[in-house]
Order: C-alpha cells, then structure tokens, then sequence
C-alpha cells in the first residue's frame, strides 16, 4: 500500500541543543525568548528540537520553511552571530559540536534524501564558547539570546508571518 505524504505548509522553527552542555542550549534558550515575547501567527511551529533526532523527521518534513536555532562552531570568537542559508547549511554540520547534531545531519540527509526537505532552510546562532557538562550559557553567549530572538522575528516577517511583541522584552 503506498503512502501519501502529510500535506506541507507553514514554517517549522526548530530549537535545537542540550541545555545541560552549557552553550549547546542556546536553541532551546532563543526559543524560550520567542515563546515569552512575541505573539506569532498560528502557521508557525514552535518546538524544542532538544536531541530529539530522526524523531523531528515529520515534523521537518511538513514544513514548507525551517528556521534552526543553535550554537553552530565557524570558528569565529565566541559569541559571534553567524547565519546560514541553503547551500550554506552543510559547513554548519561539518564542525561537530554536540551529539545533538549528528541526528539532526541525518534526519535532513533523509528529509533530502526522500525529496521532502522544505524548500528554504534558515540557521540562525552564535559561536559557542562553552560544550561542556554544565547548565547555563557563558555570559558571552547568553549576551547574543535578545538578539538572536529579534533576528528569528525578522526572518519569520520577513516570510509573510504576523508577529506582534507580547511584552516590553521584545524590544529590549
């Protein structure tokens, strides 16, 4: 019997990392920030991609667009913004930073794979300068959560999605 695949739409924003690996958290910390402030239209997926790994397959597969949030290592000092875009994403995963990663490789390897990767892929993060057993972020990276919340807001706008500030922190 064949399958007929779910129906794709909206976008997907993905937090992804291991809160207990110090700057390994800043996904899910950036989406905690998205969560608290901002009011986001309904077609926008907010998860804690955690280190869920082949099981955020269906979830990326039926989204039209993915906005990843993570620490990604480019060798740049820690704390410094960086953004990734299609073609770009595959140097993000060339620097293992944390288990965490190689699932999320593989799960859109086979999201590509089956001809089911959304059509744009975003990533948006900031050099870690801490992978290490311990909770919380270092103060550098935990300086880049404000700004990497703002930045995840204007991409979502910037795709069409109605997004208001639910408090004084959105424009902090």
């Amino acid at each position: 019997m064949m399958m007929t695949p779910e129906p794709r739409g909206g976008t997907l924003v993905l937090g992804c990392g291991n809160p207990i690996m110090a700057d390994d958290g800043l996904g899910i910390a950036v989406l905690e920030r998205l969560e608290q402030g901002w009011h986001i239209s309904p077609e926008v997926q907010l998860m804690d991609g955690g280190t869920w790994g082949v099981n955020l397959l269906p979830a990326i597969e039926s989204a039209d667009r993915l906005l990843l949030l993570d620490a990604i290592r480019a060798g740049l000092p820690p704390g410094t913004l960086t953004t990734l875009v299609d073609a770009e994403l595959p140097r993000f995963f060339a620097h293992k930073l944390s288990p965490h990663q190689i699932d999320l490789r593989e799960v859109l390897a086979l999201a590509e794979l089956r001809d089911t990767l959304p059509a744009t892929i975003v990533a948006l993060g900031a050099e870690p300068e801490v992978v290490d057993l311990r909770d919380g972020l270092s103060p550098c990276v935990q300086a880049t959560v404000d700004e990497l919340a703002r930045q995840a807001v204007a991409q979502l706008a910037a795709w069409g999605h109605a997004i208001t500030p639910r408090t004084a922190l959105a424009h902090a």
